[in-house]
C-alpha cells in the first residue's frame, strides 16, 4: 500500500531550531498500519554547533514539537547528532527503524553515511530491544482489549525475528504478517480507527500466537548469525562521522 507523507512534513520538521541532518516517517505508517486518524511522528538528527558543545551553554540534545497542521497531529523528536550515534550504537531498535526508515523526508550526506554504517552496527542483542517491547505492549493489549497494542505486539515481534533471522530491517507488518492470515483484516480495521476495538475472533489468534512468536524470537536470537558484539570497526567509522561532521 502507497503511504501517503503530507507534502509539508519537510517543511515542518525544519522548522526545529537547529540545522537537520536527516528526518524520517516512524510510527503506524512505517508499520503498515496508519489510520485515518493516525498522527504523524517525524524523527530526525540535527546539528549543535562546536560552541554548543564544549562551551558552558550546551545546546538541546533533544528537540520536540507537538501540533496540529491540517488536522494531523504531529509528533517531531529529533536528537544531536552525537546522542543519536550513541543511541545507535547500543542495540536500541528505535533509532535503527528510524535512520533505515524509507520513509525520507529530509536527508543528507550525513544521513546517506548513517544508513551505510547502520547495518554493521547490528547485533543479535537488538533482540532485547524487540522482546521488551512486545512485552510492555502486550501488557497494555492485555488490560485494554484494543487493537492498537496488538497490532503493535505482532509488529515487534515479527520485525525481531525478521532481524535476527536475515539481518535485515523489515517494520512494515503488511509485509511480516504475510504468514498469519487474519492480520490484514486486523489492519484493515485499524486503518478505520486509531482506538478501534479487535476485530471479532482476533484474541483467540493472538492468545496462541503472540507467546508462539516471543519463543521464535527467542530462539532466531540464539541461532543467528548475527554477531555478537559490534563491528568495532564500524564504531570507529561513527566516531569519525560525529567528529567530522560537528567540525566541518
Amino acid at each position: 500500500m502507497t503511504i501517503y507523507v503530507p507534502s509539508w512534513a519537510a517543511e515542518a520538521v525544519r522548522a526545529l531550531p537547529r540545522p537537520l541532518l536527516f528526518a524520517t516517517v516512524s510510527g503506524a505508517h512505517l508499520y503498515g498500519f496508519a489510520s485515518i486518524d493516525s498522527d504523524l511522528d517525524l524523527r530526525a538528527a540535527h546539528l549543535l554547533s562546536p560552541e554548543e558543545v564544549v562551551g558552558l551553554r550546551t545546546g538541546p540534545q533533544t528537540l520536540q514539537h507537538m501540533g496540529v497542521r491540517d488536522g494531523v497531529e504531529l509528533d517531531v523528536v529529533s536528537h544531536d547528532l552525537l546522542k543519536f550515534a550513541k543511541l545507535l550504537n547500543s542495540r536500541n531498535g528505535y533509532v535503527l527503524e528510524q535512520v533505515l526508515s524509507p520513509l525520507v523526508v529530509v536527508t543528507s550526506a550525513v544521513h546517506a553515511e548513517l544508513v551505510s554504517l547502520a547495518p554493521r552496527l547490528v547485533t543479535r542483542h537488538h533482540a532485547h530491544h524487540y522482546l521488551g517491547f512486545a512485552a510492555t505492549q502486550e501488557k497494555l493489549y492485555a488490560r485494554t482489549g484494543q487493537l492498537k497494542p496488538a497490532l503493535y505486539t505482532l509488529r515487534v515481534l515479527l520485525t525481531g525475528i525478521h532481524l535476527m533471522r536475515t539481518g535485515l530491517l523489515e517494520a512494515d507488518l503488511g509485509v511480516l504478517g504475510a504468514r498469519l492470515p487474519y492480520v490484514p483484516d486486523l489492519i484493515a480495521a485499524k486503518r478505520e480507527a486509531e482506538h478501534g476495538p479487535l476485530p471479532a475472533g482476533a484474541a483467540q489468534h493472538l492468545a496462541t500466537d503472540v507467546p508462539r512468536l516471543r519463543a521464535e524470537l527467542e530462539t532466531a536470537r540464539d541461532s543467528s548469525t548475527l554477531p555478537g558484539q559490534v563491528d568495532p570497526t564500524a564504531v570507529d567509522a561513527l566516531h569519525d562521522l560525529v567528529v567530522r561532521t560537528r567540525l566541518g
